[in-house]
C-alpha cells in the first residue's frame, strides 16, 4: 500500500489579526520567533516552537525546528516582516506556513495600525494526514494560531479585546495528549 494517496487534497488555512499599533511594535519579536527571547509563541500552553542551525536567535534561513511533532525549516525571512516554513515531508504536508507582518493605513483618529497573520499553504500527501488534519491538526493548530495572535495582540497593545475561546474539542483532544504525555 503506498504512503501518499493517489490525490492530495490543498490546505489554505489563513489566521490574521489587525492590531491598533504600529508594524514595528511587532517586528522584533517576529524577528526572534523560535528563539530565547520569543514573546510571540504561547509556550508553555503549547509546544514550545524551537529553532537550531541558525547563525541568528530566531528564524534565519537554514533554521531548524518545529513544535511538538510538527518539523519545518525556514526557507524565506524578511528581517520583521515575514518568514516563512517549509514542512519536512514526514509531517505528511508538502508545502508551507509563514507569518507576515504588514502596516496597514492609520484608523480614522490616525492611530497606526498592522496586520500579523499566519498562512499554511500545503497539501496533504499521506493517508495519515488525511485523518490526522480534520480531526485533530487543524482544530489544535487554529487554536493555538490564535493563541498566538492574542499574545501578539498583548504585546502590541496592550491588551486583547476579545481572547480566543478552546472549543469543546480543542480542550478534549488537549486532554488526551496530556494523559498520553504528547503535550
Amino acid at each position: 500500500m503506498p504512503a501518499t494517496p493517489r490525490w492530495s487534497p490543498a490546505v489554505r488555512n489563513v489566521h490574521a489579526r489587525h492590531l491598533l499599533a504600529p508594524a514595528e511594535s511587532l517586528a522584533g519579536r517576529l524577528d526572534h520567533l523560535g528563539g530565547p527571547d520569543d514573546e510571540l509563541w504561547p509556550a508553555p500552553v503549547w509546544w514550545p516552537l524551537r529553532l537550531t542551525g541558525a547563525a541568528g536567535p530566531g528564524p534565519a534561513p537554514g533554521a531548524s525546528g518545529g513544535h511538538g511533532p510538527i518539523r519545518y525549516a525556514v526557507e524565506e525571512y524578511q528581517p520583521g516582516q515575514r518568514v516563512r516554513f517549509r514542512f519536512t515531508p514526514a509531517v505528511g504536508l508538502d508545502g508551507y506556513h509563514e507569518f507576515t507582518l504588514e502596516p496597514l493605513p492609520p484608523a480614522d483618529d490616525g492611530t497606526p495600525r498592522c496586520r500579523l497573520s499566519h498562512v499554511i499553504r500545503a497539501r496533504l500527501v499521506r493517508r495519515r494526514t488525511l485523518v490526522l488534519w480534520p480531526l485533530l491538526i487543524r482544530p489544535l493548530h487554529d487554536a493555538l494560531l490564535e493563541d498566538l495572535l492574542d499574545r501578539a495582540e498583548q504585546v502590541a497593545t496592550g491588551r486583547v479585546a476579545r481572547p480566543a475561546r478552546w472549543s469543546p474539542w480543542v480542550r478534549l483532544c488537549r486532554a488526551l495528549l496530556r494523559r498520553q504525555g504528547l503535550l
